[in-house]
């Protein structure tokens, strides 16, 4: 098999890989094993597909920090959540903050994302469709979601427990691909939680770049006091 032939076959599992993740129906089992077979070729296989949705959700962490917390960044506490290999974490650092805490479903992508050296710590077997029981209310400033709201994927009344996870007048930052977004019904959940005053849609950037052939909405929410009132365990 000549070099062209190999990197034509590559190309191929990468997408069918990139196609296959859509079908998990938010099953935790199968999204972990599905990951932890992945882990070792993720960043390769995003890469290939053009993947800048953590390049972007990073951006936009940038730009509300300069816009609306008086904290410098390196003191700007923020949850990675469903952090992966650590494509996020690294933006963040590169954009001067220091103080990124990260979690995903697997112990084999946390750990990739703890040899980029960028988080303050990374803890793995967490699953975002549950309560993030090990997390206080009110523990990050910027809490970051990039690859996570997708179908197959975490659904979106997991949102409420990332808002309680972060301070009030504390943001949320979150990509959701637009397939996910209108099948999903998320927009309709973050509708219900603004009625709810959990938190405030400050801007939502459509149809943004996010990887080849397909685009995302990207979410920027303010949240407020009532998102850090205890809540009924979802199932």
């Amino acid at each position: 098999m000549n070099t062209r032939d190999q990197q034509t076959k590559l190309e191929q599992a990468a997408r069918k890989r990139l196609k296959d993740f859509h079908a998990l129906d938010s099953d935790a089992d199968r999204l972990a094993h599905f990951y932890r077979a992945w882990a070792s070729s993720y960043e390769l296989d995003v890469g290939r597909g053009g993947y800048c949705g953590p390049m972007i959700v990073a951006e936009l962490a940038g730009a509300v920090q300069t816009a609306y917390l008086e904290t410098q960044r390196a003191a700007i506490a923020i949850l990675d959540a469903g952090c992966g290999t650590g494509l996020v974490g690294v933006e963040l650092e590169r954009l001067g903050f220091r103080l990124i805490d990260g979690i995903d479903l697997t112990e084999e992508m946390a750990e990739q994302a703890r040899q980029t050296r960028v988080y303050r710590h990374v803890r793995g077997a967490v699953d975002l469709n549950a309560p993030l029981s090990d997390y206080s209310s009110a523990s990050y400033d910027l809490t970051v979601c990039c690859g996570v709201f997708t179908l197959g994927h975490v659904r979106p009344d997991a949102l409420r427990e990332l808002a309680r996870v972060t301070r009030p007048n504390g943001f949320i930052i979150a990509s959701t691909r637009k397939s996910y977004a209108e099948t999903a019904c998320f927009e309709d959940e973050a509708r219900r939680l603004q009625d709810a005053g959990v938190l405030v849609t400050a801007q939502c950037l459509k149809d943004g770049k996010y990887i080849k052939k397909d685009v995302a909405h990207y979410w920027v929410f303010q949240v407020t006091h009532k998102a850090n009132a205890p809540t009924e365990k979802r199932l």
